[in-house]
């Protein structure tokens, strides 16, 4: 879409290398684990096509060139976590998970959505190269705080940065293997992705270093003390993603090149421990039938196999050596101590110690209360290492973790140092990875957190009790009650506006028409022009008294409905007077033709109403509508002076006249125009006249039933009926003039390509002819008699119009061209023959049809009022 600045391009650099090989790397790893995880009868082939939607969504964010592209696979990859977290849908607790999900990932992808428009504003174009190339001008822009406020909204949600993390525990509702690859590689990585990737044009400011940086410490501390008093072990788990997707979050907020190195090293690590302790929960799970870590223990002795994996994964999550995670923790606590915020040199490096701790101490609590000491009681007799489809991934993952302490530079030194030259935007940096850099601070933080773990890992049940009595917020309590709030007060408004009123909603309507055509008013002024007006004849004077007369008639006798009507007609045919007037026949014929049907129609509707109906409005209401009313007037008349008084401009009707016939074969320009010109247009109108007969026929369809049955039934047992009689007379004329007025319409119908006439005007004077047969001999009489359905009528009508178009394409003309020529008939001579009267033969079918409709349902409700009224007597 060139118009909007979206393009299919993708760019592979080494950034989205690495996320792009994580995601199909892992994901392979998860299809195979997940083959032995799930049941025979789970529904195996629903789960993977919900995985490869996942999978294909995130490797799109990593790979988008574009960052309006980049949205559309952010927005699948919360459509496809919703379907795979809540893939046990008769679980509740899985179902309230996705949504969870779906609502915090989804209220950020919209901020989100606000802030890349605004970033393709600023920079000048949605190519994500431009736009990393002119960081400068973005930062300049007074739309830099709102584009990026708008963009960490998006990244900390699906991150699960503090406060809006509790979606990401309530995710493990999901299978074992969603939980390892969404918490690994995918979903909550793309947060931390999009902070890497827009890292050059937003990086660098006071207020980036002010929000991202102590968001992402505040959630690794908080992700690290909650994880270390869970007891599920996929729950520890989750919230240590929690806790180091914000060191990665921290570490890129730091805005320098060595902490972003550092962030992308420790990407690799937890991608492969994180995935390993996930799948080794579910072996854990899947082989004793529990995840309660308090009735877990001892499985070291009887599950040798899969204790050394998790072990060997923990221990990496622990940050000790000779593990991948001890370097980038070294790394983490390097950057801190060179940190200072708020003019606190201590304050960062002393809570990314704490951080540090806490994520030591709950990953050693994982390790060894599940793996060593005495065995408790779990769910199955005896437990054992499983197969290789279900060690073989996380063996391999582990190995990984293991690999990338040993041999760090060898396996991952130019990846890294590449991707962190693609996030920074600068040169490759000089990167030496090892297991040690001397005696340094860093060393010594890391030591303190390691031994002070251990302290804690000893007092644990004391530590635990004591956090048991603090008066702690349930985020997820608090998540219920705001949705339960934000719904109860969305509903209360919903009342309010969809109230049953059409009053309401016509003076919502009216008011906002005046707002915006007194908004249009007051910036550009509305100003009469000085074209000479024409003196009123005294017919026309009389016409226009009439006119106002009638119009304040109908306003004082609305309660005598049929006195009303009258008044109504004489409005109407007024104005075919002025059209003629003002040599227009076709619309004067149109405008009598359809104040006759829509008469007709008010009549029989009448007929099943009261003919005094009870006032219902208010003398305040009345008065406000009144002071509506006069408002919309007068700034209809004030338009209509200004732009009639103003000097008359050629337009396009010059065209029209001179190619009315040249072009579409007929002189009457009007109908040349609705069947040749501008036929889309009408073939659109006829469609939506076929819906509103359709509408029509819903809504008439229920009333007779419920409080408009009732109705009914109490104004027919109170004599309040307008008795169904049939004078002979009319029945009579009306049979007579039935045949007339066919051939009239038909008349009508054939003429209307030359002179005033066509399909519209001929269905009106057919319909207003089946219309005297109800009025005459009553809707059981002339309903028997229809011969043809309604329905049946509007779908051969518009089928009629669109086959007439597409039979312009057969012949290599556009859609809905029209041709002509001239026949010779004998004893009728020459005439004219046009496509465009099959045309205009199915606008006059839907016409008809639509007025059928609504005939047929009056007549239906009659019939069952009167069914009613006779089963309530019986």
């Amino acid at each position: 879409m060139p118009t909007l600045g979206l393009d299919f391009s993708l760019w592979l650099d080494p950034l989205a290398l690495l996320f792009a090989g994580l995601i199909l790397g892992i994901g392979l790893l998860v299809v195979i684990y997940a083959q032995g995880y799930l049941a025979k009868s789970e529904p195996t082939a629903r789960f993977l096509s919900f995985l490869m939607l996942f999978q294909g969504a995130m490797v799109g964010i990593a790979l988008s060139s574009n960052i309006l592209l980049m949205l559309v696979f952010w927005e699948m990859t919360s459509l496809a976590s919703f379907l795979l977290i809540g893939f046990w849908r008769d679980q509740a607790e899985a179902r309230q998970g996705a949504r969870m999900a779906l609502t915090i990932t989804g209220g950020g992808g919209l901020a989100l959505i606000a802030g890349m428009v605004l970033l393709g504003k600023a920079a000048g174009s949605y190519d994500l190269a431009t736009i990393l190339a002119r960081a400068e001008l973005v930062q300049l822009s007074p739309l830099y705080p709102a584009i990026l406020l708008l963009i960490l909204a998006g990244a900390f949600t699906k991150s699960a940065q503090f406060p809006f993390h509790f979606w990401l525990p309530h995710a493990m509702a999901a299978p074992t293997p969603v939980s390892a690859y969404l918490h690994s590689a995918t979903m909550v990585k793309a947060g931390v992705f999009l902070l890497a990737r827009l890292w050059p044009v937003l990086a660098g400011t006071n207020l980036w270093f002010g929000i991202v940086a102590p968001v992402g410490l505040l959630t690794m501390l908080f992700g690290a003390g909650v994880a270390l008093f869970r007891h599920d072990l996929k729950a520890i788990l989750a919230y240590s993603t929690i806790s180091q997707l914000g060191l990665m979050v921290m570490l890129l907020g730091f805005g320098t090149g060595a902490a972003a190195t550092a962030a992308i090293f420790h990407i690799l690590n937890h991608a492969a421990f994180k995935a390993a302790l996930f799948m080794h929960a579910g072996i854990v799970d899947h082989e004793t039938g529990t995840r309660d870590i308090r009735r877990l223990g001892g499985l070291a002795a009887i599950m040798p196999l899969t204790a050394t994996l998790g072990v060997l994964a923990a221990a990496a999550m622990a940050g000790l050596p000779p593990l991948g995670g001890f370097i980038s923790k070294e790394m983490m606590l390097e950057q801190s101590a060179h940190t200072s915020f708020a003019a606190q040199a201590l304050l960062v490096p002393v809570l990314a110690t704490i951080a540090a701790m806490l994520s030591a101490a709950y990953s050693l609590r994982y390790a060894v209360a599940l793996h060593f000491g005495k065995r408790r009681t779990g769910e199955v007799a005896a437990p054992h290492d499983p197969g290789a489809i279900l060690l073989g991934p996380p063996a391999i993952l582990a190995a990984i973790a293991l690999a990338l302490g040993l041999w760090p530079m060898t396996l991952a030194g130019s990846l890294v140092a590449a991707a962190s030259a693609a996030v920074t935007g600068g040169a490759t940096p000089d990167l030496h990875l090892s297991l040690w850099h001397g005696i340094n601070p860093a060393l010594m933080m890391s030591l303190g957190a390691v031994a002070v773990a251990l302290l804690l890992l000893w007092r644990h049940a004391t530590a635990e009790r004591m956090v048991a009595r603090l008066p702690l917020p349930d985020a997820k309590a608090l998540f219920d009650r705001s949705m339960t709030a934000i719904v109860h007060g969305l509903r209360t408004a919903s009342e309010w506006l969809h109230v049953a009123s059409l009053q309401r909603y016509l003076v919502m309507l009216f008011v906002v028409a005046l707002a915006l055509g007194l908004d249009a008013a007051l910036r550009f002024g509305i100003i009469a022009g000085s074209a000479a007006t024409t003196p009123a004849s005294p017919v026309a004077v009389i016409a226009w008294a009439a006119l106002i007369v009638a119009t304040l008639a109908v306003l004082a006798v609305d309660r005598h409905r049929y006195l009303a009507l009258i008044f109504i007609s004489v409005i109407g045919l007024v104005m075919a007077l002025a059209f003629i007037h003002l040599s227009a026949p076709d619309l004067a014929l149109t405008q009598i033709a359809v104040e006759v049907v829509t008469i007709l129609l008010m009549l029989l509707a009448l007929h099943l109403l009261p003919g005094q109906p009870p006032r219902l409005s208010t003398v305040p209401r009345r008065v406000r509508d009144a002071a509506i009313a006069a408002l919309g007037g007068l700034g209809t008349g004030w338009l209509a002076w200004a732009i009639m008084t103003r000097p008359v401009r050629e337009g396009i009707s010059r065209f029209h006249w001179e190619n009315s016939y040249s072009g579409g074969g007929g002189t009457n320009v009007v109908n040349v125009i609705l069947v040749d010109f501008r036929a889309f247009d009408t073939l659109g109108e006829i469609t939506v006249l076929g819906i509103a007969g359709l509408a029509i026929y819903a809504l008439l369809e229920p009333a007779a039933t419920g409080v408009a049955g009732q109705r009914l039934r109490a104004w027919r047992s109170q004599d309040r009926f307008s008795p169904e009689r049939h004078p002979m007379m009319f029945v009579m004329a009306t049979r007579l003039l039935l045949p007339l007025a066919l051939l009239v319409g038909m008349y009508i119908f054939l003429r209307g390509h030359n002179q005033p006439g066509g399909g519209f005007i001929a269905a009106l004077v057919f319909s207003i002819a089946i219309l005297l047969q109800y009025l005459a001999s009553g809707f059981d009489w002339t309903d028997a008699r229809r011969k043809f359905g309604e329905h049946q009528l509007i779908g051969f009508g518009v089928l009629i119009a669109v086959a007439t178009g597409l039979g312009a394409l057969l012949f290599g003309a556009p859609f809905l061209t029209s041709s002509y020529g001239h026949v010779h008939l004998p004893l009728i001579g020459e005439f004219e023959l046009a496509t465009a009267m099959l045309f205009d033969l199915g606008v006059a079918c839907v016409v008809v049809g639509a007025v059928l409709m609504a005939l047929a349902q009056l007549a239906h409700i009659a019939q069952r009022a009167a069914k009613y009224e006779g089963e309530g007597r019986a």
